[in-house]
This record gives structure tokens, C-alpha cells and sequence, in this order.
């Protein structure tokens, strides 16, 4: 999506907004992550130019912040909305000729405020795997 400010008066430099070592020019919304959003963020709007221009927002006004300080997959709205993106190259340049990105959205993972397990992925991420073994596990022992 596009904006209508830039970070200079040139008309000629294509609009971003920096988030960590990342100039994001353009949000990519997946299907699963809108999904995502429906079930575990909001009801109402859902669309997604309504996703993109909250996270446009939220990448403005500095709320978008990294989960983890050396891993750059999962992100933070608030201290509180959880999701994960990638970040892939963009055509465009800016002026000096660095490359933009896009911001492919993969999903939401939830709030931390609604979802206590949040607060720490490593854990949550952790016990996933070992329930879902758990599980196949006692599956392979019934067809036998």
C-alpha cells in the first residue's frame, strides 16, 4: 500500500517505512494470516486493505516492534498482538539505491493479553512440538 507522506519534500523518492534494518514499501497479507485474524484479532474488519492499513499504521506510528532482539521473523503491535512476517525484495530502490522490501504477513498468532502462552514462544513453541509427538506417538500405538 501506499501513502500519501514521504520522509522528504522529493516527490521522487518512493514512500517506506523502516522497520529495524528493513525499509518496507509494501504489505503482503496470506490467506492464512487473514484467517488468523478473523479467528484470533477482530470480527468486524477483516478485509485485506483493512489488515494492511491497520499494520500501515502500526508501521508509522513505531508500534511494530521485534519479539525477539536477534530474531527478525516475529513481530509485536502494542506489546500485545503477536505475528509473523517475512521480508523479501522489493523491485523498487530508494534514491541512494538500496532495495525496499515487502512484507509478506504469514500470520497472527494471537494477543498476549488473551493468550497467556504468547509471553513466551520459545516455551509455547517447545510444548507444541512434544504435544504433537505425544499425539502421534499414541496414534501409532492404537494402529498396532
Amino acid at each position: 500500500m501506499k501513502d500519501k507522506h514521504t520522509e522528504r519534500w522529493s516527490t521522487y523518492e518512493p514512500f517506506y517505512v523502516a522497520l529495524g534494518d528493513k525499509k518496507v514499501a509494501d504489505i503482503i497479507i496470506t490467506n492464512h494470516a487473514r484467517v488468523r485474524w478473523t479467528d484470533r484479532v477482530e470480527t468486524e474488519k477483516t478485509g485485506f486493505s483493512d489488515i494492511a492499513q491497520y499494520l500501515w499504521e502500526c508501521l508509522k506510528e513505531g508500534r511494530v516492534v521485534s519479539y525477539y532482539r536477534n530474531e527478525e521473523d516475529v513481530y509485536t503491535i502494542d506489546d500485545d498482538l503477536v505475528f509473523v512476517a517475512e521480508f523479501t525484495p522489493s523491485e523498487q530502490v530508494d534514491l541512494v539505491g538500496n532495495p525496499l522490501h515487502k512484507m509478506i504477513v504469514v500470520t497472527f498468532l494471537g494477543r498476549m493479553s488473551e493468550t497467556m502462552e504468547l509471553r513466551d514462544l520459545k516455551t509455547y513453541y517447545s510444548w507444541l512440538r512434544h504435544s504433537r509427538r505425544m499425539t502421534l506417538i499414541k496414534n501409532n500405538r492404537k494402529r498396532r
